[in-house]
Parts: C-alpha cells; structure tokens; sequence
C-alpha cells in the first residue's frame, strides 16, 4: 500500500503508467535472475534454516527503514534497489517456511490443507495490515508506514528463531570415500512431469493474475469502466480480489482431496471460463467477478502447486526447486502485468481480456493432453 501511494495514486495516469512500467522492469525481472540463487543457498544450509529465515526477516525491516527515507525524499536510485531486496528477502523466506512445512505438518491434515491454513492467516493479517496502513498513508504519508513495518519484521524474527528445534533439518552424512555432491540445481526441465505440469497452469493463472492488476486499474483511471466513480470501483476492485483470495485458502483448508495436481487443473478450467464469459459480457460488474475469480484461482492453485512440490521432491533439493517455482511465477505475472499496462492503451476492456482468454484456454487444453499422453505410458503393474 505505502508503494502503491508512492508510485501510483500521487501522479496523473499517464506518468503512473511510467512508473509503474518502471517499478515492473527495475525491480521485479532482476528478481527472476538472483532468485534461482537463493534455493541452492537454502538447500546447503538446511541445519539452520530457522535463523536464515529469521535474517530475511530482520534484513526487511531494516530495509524497510531505508526506503521510508527514499519515499520521502523521491529517491528512486535507493528506492528501486531496496524493493527488489525486500522482494527478494521476501521469496527466500517464503522458500524456507514451504520447504519446512512437511517437517512440521501434523499426521492427519494433508498438505494443500496445511499450507491453505498458513495462507489463510497471512491473508487476514495482510488484509488488515492493508486496511490500517491506508488509513496511516492518507493521515501521515507513506513512508510512516514503512517506518511501522521495521518492529512487525524484528518482532517476527524473534518468532522464527524461537521455532522447534526440529525445523532445522541435519546436513546429509557420507561416507569417508565418497565423493559430497553438492544438491542439484534444478530448471524447469528437470523437476519432473507433474511439478512441470502444475507449473505451467499456474504460471497460466498468474498471467491472468497480473494482467487484470494493471490492465482493470488503468481501464478504471481512464474512465472506460462506467457504473460508479473511479475510487469507488478501485475500492470494490481490491474487495474482489481479496475476497478470491480469501476463498481460494479457505476452499483449500477446507479440501481433503489427495489430488492436488487435479484440483491445479480445476482451477484453470474454471478461470479460463470465467474470463471467456467477461470477455463476452464486459461491465464493471463482470470486471469484479473475474477479478474476484482470478484471485480465487492464484490462490487455491498456488497451494495445490506447493503441495506437489513438497510431495514430488526430496528434501535435499526442495528449497532449489521451490526457487525455481517461484521465479517461475514472478516472472508470468509480471510478464501478465506489463502486458496489461500495454494493452490498457489500445483497447477498452473486452479485446484484452479476449486475448488472455484464449491464452487460458491454449494451456489448458495442451496440459489436458500432456496429462493424457503422461498416463498413457504408465504401464500397468501385471497380475499376480
């Protein structure tokens, strides 16, 4: 919210767009070329991987300090490079607390279950978080409300540390004579047709995702979108899609299916039609729901997706691949955003969403065959 009102609300919308095209490329696509790093480092350090997630978390609030200052005084060239580190520090937490996730999970709950509970938490917590530093930003300004995130980030180190001892997996042991082979780096190529195959509905999804960040928030400031005024259709905008979010995690606390890669495939079916049916009937009201949608299923796949990795790969190469995963899905939905913006020029809603759809509806239909021919070469265990 406090980079939102930095970057966004502040100036008129032609110079938004440049700064946040500026915000897309500056900070996030670097991301997609150091985060394949952190995996590999977390996988090497498994005996301490409370106290790495406890250094992601105090490095944020002190960072967070920082960019207060650089909010204030409009300086990007320490604002820019202090997000993407957030950003980053933000990944490598989130690699380490899903790579620790089946070490700590309860026998009887499954793991998209577990996983929906640990979301469903930090979503509440986000929401509120989000609504308090609204109110803070129009009060004192923005960068209060970095300042207030430095003792929230200290606070939850101080948790992290004081995690199970458990959490910290032993380095693996070898033998004398032979040879330590340090973990694998993994690519997309080499995690395995199911992790590939629920990688690339959600990376689908994620497109979706971005696009409709971008492509809705501009379509709203340009006034292409009629039926309320702009901040109050902004204002319903940001309900949709914490409400879908919200769902998505609580469906999947909910969910006891064994099946996460087919609740993955649900998720974009359902995603695909309904924007397919926005494009058709595009409102503000259609707008809501496939926002609403959107978030839903970002949300509930993401999970799903989580869940396979943590099934699918061992431990030792878990955090990497997790990395891989999440650079994956940075990169669609950035990928989905600027092309958003882009498209938010030329076209008054229904094209764009018309060619998202049939970009939804192109993966889903291939993953539908991948997923036929992979089960067709399963040969079947003879009798006896």
């Amino acid at each position: 919210m406090s980079l939102a009102g930095a970057l966004l609300f502040r100036l008129p919308v032609g110079q938004a767009r440049g700064q946040v095209a500026l915000y897309l490329l500056i900070t996030m696509v670097p991301f997609a070329v150091v985060a394949p790093f952190v995996g590999p480092v977390l996988d090497r350090f498994r005996s301490g991987r409370r106290y790495i997630m406890a250094g992601t978390l105090f490095a944020r609030g002190l960072l967070c300090w920082g960019m207060a200052g650089a909010v204030h005084s409009s300086d990007a060239l320490t604002l820019f490079p202090s997000a993407l580190a957030v950003l980053v520090l933000s990944k490598a937490y989130n690699v380490s607390r899903a790579a620790i996730m089946p070490s700590v999970l309860p026998a009887d709950i499954p793991l998209v279950t577990a996983n929906a509970r640990v979301s469903l938490f930090a979503l509440v917590s986000a929401g509120v978080g989000a609504a308090a530093s609204t109110g803070v930003a129009a009060l004192v300004g923005p960068e209060w409300v970095l300042r207030a995130t430095m003792p929230l980030f200290l606070a939850a180190g101080v948790v992290a540390v004081r995690l199970p001892r458990h959490v910290d997996s032993p380095d693996v042991e070898v033998e004398a004579d032979e040879p330590v082979r340090p973990p694998r780096w993994r690519t997309t190529l080499s995690v395995g047709q199911v992790v590939g195959e629920a990688m690339t509905a959600n990376a689908a999804i994620r497109v979706q995702a971005g696009f409709l960040v971008f492509f809705l928030l501009f379509l709203v400031q340009d006034h292409h979108l009629h039926g309320l005024a702009p901040e109050a259709a902004l204002t319903l905008l940001a309900l949709a899609a914490g409400g879908g979010g919200l769902a998505g995690a609580a469906v999947a606390s909910w969910s006891r299916s064994r099946s996460p890669l087919l609740t993955v495939l649900v998720t974009l079916a359902v995603t695909t039609v309904t924007t397919v049916a926005a494009a058709f009937f595009f409102s503000l009201w259609t707008a809501l729901v496939v926002a609403l949608v959107g978030a839903f299923g970002q949300s509930l796949g993401k999970l799903a997706l989580d869940a396979i990795v943590q099934r699918e790969i061992g431990e030792e190469v878990r955090s990497s691949t997790f990395g891989v995963v999440e650079t994956l899905l940075q990169i669609a939905w950035v990928f989905g955003g600027l092309l958003g913006l882009v498209m938010s020029l030329f076209t008054p809603g229904p094209a764009g969403l018309a060619v998202v759809s049939v970009g939804l509806a192109f993966s889903f239909v291939w993953l539908l065959a991948v997923r036929r021919r992979r089960l067709a070469t399963v040969t079947p265990e003879p009798a006896g």
